[in-house]
């Protein structure tokens, strides 16, 4: 007895002493990003009933569809298990935006009573900031975060802002904070919201930030008394940081700063593999301890503190993990954000089982067998014209049917597509080094001149690379000894097109060749490849040919030629007929859809260390 009542002093002791048996365990390790290519802004919640399982939400813009939902049991394997956004009819809005930095933004993801809430923003860059209609806010709420037609239709908020974040109180009132941008006064927004019906109540702006540029990406917390406000500034490029600010009083404040602001950033910091960190959102563990997820992109810290709407940065804005101690009554500390980082004790490894997708960093090897539809990681620009596009249909199994659109990737101007739809399907570039390639069936689908399909690396529509097969008339170099009776000719055309308003330079090659004679007739393969930190190889040969040595480089492009503006590179196939013929002029078909990831380059040296490899092997 006296034994058993030492045993039981010296366990409240330990207790007392902060030591339990997570507190004993190792610190975990794991690798950044944890979800890698276009995947930015996230939002995570982690529910102990649904198998003790992390959720993270990200933005999608113009993608569709859109939304990404992610799994994981151990915060290192993350599986794609629904698109909250995958019908059209959920947000039609959609397929009218114009300009890259439009669509679906900022979403905050949050777990209550059995129900996930997503309140997100469709924003339309083409109209004025004090025009209200700029911003469509929106809730989309499941039980079931493994299915995307489980996920609701949306209701939606009159909200004179944007990145909308529930709050519920200790009393039950439930909240919405978000950003307002207006040049004459940003700062953040609070106001009661009824998640039933969307009604919004008083909105109140008490606190604008720190000072930084672009308050936005509000999230908050009750500990104790006091409430909470995370928020991201300095825009979400070289000077992205991660501010606070608590109160007693959400809705009337006043705010009192963290002390130590920038909890979390990169500016300055140009050592640094992983630069733009910011925009981050709270979450815990089982045993208590505390997370954040944000976003970051790769890159030379040097040349993207000078000019980071010229660096090097094609895969765009990624999530990273970081740990964070969070003391009561305290504010919390954010570890650096690094390609090999160490945290608290993670659970062992355990890949979720549930969900439609596939893991973040898989591979693709896709044939398109019939009853089979696209995998739910696949991605569309705007909303898709459905009937442009069909698995395995009779006469052509095991092959993806594209029907034309008169619009190619770049529209009508590098922005706007008026809701016409642009025949174009792709999935995003997940790794530093990759190879892409897919083969054509297209010898009897081109018959007019400008029919056209082929493979593209996109950015946005002012920033893509495409090697397609088009027929064309002979130039003064060619003759037609190739071609049909109405003098056209197949040829390999690599193009492409790099202008933003924040490069003085642009860059727009048009290389033009025929079809080699012993090609004719055949499938063909297109293939994009990283081929080193800087540079994308465009590759065309016959099918099945067996020899590494038919495939011929065509072209190049830069990764400075694809720069980010809030999203990533998507690698993808397009048909168009390129402004001629009419819609669904002609279809053709794809299939062997191959995805290889090669490398991920997590630091600099990594970078340098490839770079050298890859010299050294020519």
């Amino acid at each position: 007895m006296q034994l058993r009542s030492s045993l039981v002093c010296l366990g409240l002791l330990a207790i007392q002493a902060g030591a339990s048996p997570s507190a004993q365990a190792p610190n975990s390790t794991f690798q950044n990003p944890i979800l890698s290519g276009f995947h930015p802004d996230p939002s995570c919640v982690f529910v102990p009933e649904l198998n003790a399982t992390w959720f993270c939400a990200s933005s999608s813009f113009l993608a569709f569809p859109g939304l990404p939902i992610h799994a994981s049991r151990d915060l290192v394997h993350w599986r794609h298990a629904s698109n909250a956004l995958s019908r059209g009819d959920q947000l039609p809005g959609l397929a009218f935006l114009p300009r890259a930095t439009s669509g679906v933004y900022a979403p905050t993801l949050r777990f209550r009573e059995g129900v996930f809430y997503l309140l997100g923003t469709l924003v339309n860059q083409g109209l004025p900031r004090q025009n209200d209609s700029r911003w469509d806010n929106f809730l989309l709420t499941t039980a079931d975060p493994y299915r995307s037609d489980a996920w609701s239709d949306p209701v939606h908020f009159s909200f004179p802002g944007f990145d909308p974040s529930p709050f519920w109180d200790d009393n039950g009132a439930t909240y919405v904070s978000g950003a307002h941008t207006a040049a004459y006064y940003p700062g953040i927004m609070h106001a009661p919201l009824d998640l039933e019906t969307g009604e919004v109540g008083p909105i109140r702006m008490p606190w604008n930030g720190t000072g930084g540029a672009s308050p936005e990406g509000p999230h908050v917390w009750k500990r104790g008394s006091w409430y909470y406000l995370l928020l991201a500034e300095g825009g979400t490029r070289e000077n992205h940081m991660v501010t606070m600010a608590r109160t007693r009083n959400l809705l009337e404040g006043p705010y009192e700063p963290a002390p130590n602001n920038p909890l979390l950033t990169a500016a300055n910091n140009t050592g640094s593999y992983f630069q733009a960190v910011g925009h981050a959102d709270l979450f815990q563990d089982a045993n208590g301890k505390w997370w954040a997820a944000t976003l970051a992109v790769r890159a030379t810290g040097a040349d993207y503190e000078k000019a980071p709407y010229s660096a090097n940065v094609p895969m765009g804005r990624e999530t990273v993990l970081t740990s964070v101690t969070w003391e009561e009554g305290e504010w919390p500390v954010f570890d650096p954000v690094a390609g090999e980082a160490s945290g608290w004790p993670l659970p062992s490894e355990a890949i979720p089982e549930q969900g439609e997708g596939q893991l973040g960093d898989a591979d693709d090897a896709f044939t398109f067998p019939p009853g089979s539809s696209l995998p739910i990681h696949f991605l569309h620009w705007r909303l898709p014209v459905a009937k442009n596009y069909a698995v395995s249909p009779p006469s052509h199994w095991n092959t993806l049917a594209l029907k034309s659109s008169v619009l190619n990737l770049t529209g009508f101007d590098g922005d706007f597509a008026l809701g016409r739809g642009q025949t174009f399907v792709g999935r995003r570039m997940a790794h530093s080094l990759f190879r892409f390639r897919v083969d054509v069936d297209w010898a009897t689908s081109l018959t007019k001149e400008e029919m056209e399909v082929g493979v593209s690396a996109i950015q946005d529509q002012a920033q893509h690379f495409d090697l397609g097969i088009v027929m064309l008339k002979p130039t003064s170099y060619t003759n037609n000894t190739n071609g049909n009776a109405g003098g056209l000719q197949p040829h390999l055309r690599f193009r492409g097109i790099s202008e933003t308003p924040y490069r003085g330079q642009s860059s727009s090659p048009n290389e033009v060749y025929p079809v080699p004679k012993e090609w004719l007739g055949q499938k063909l393969t297109l293939q994009i490849e990283a081929v080193n930190s800087t540079h994308f190889s465009f590759s065309a040969g016959p099918t099945g040919s067996g020899e590494k040595s038919q495939m011929r480089i065509f072209g190049y492009c830069r990764g400075d030629e694809l720069v980010p503006y809030f999203s990533g590179v998507v690698l993808g196939v397009y048909a168009t007929s390129n402004g001629k013929h009419g819609e669904r002029a002609f279809e053709t078909y794809i299939s062997n859809w191959r995805y290889t990831g090669i490398q991920q380059f997590r630091s600099q040296e990594d970078v340098e260390s490839a770079d050298l490899k890859q010299l050294s092997s020519r």
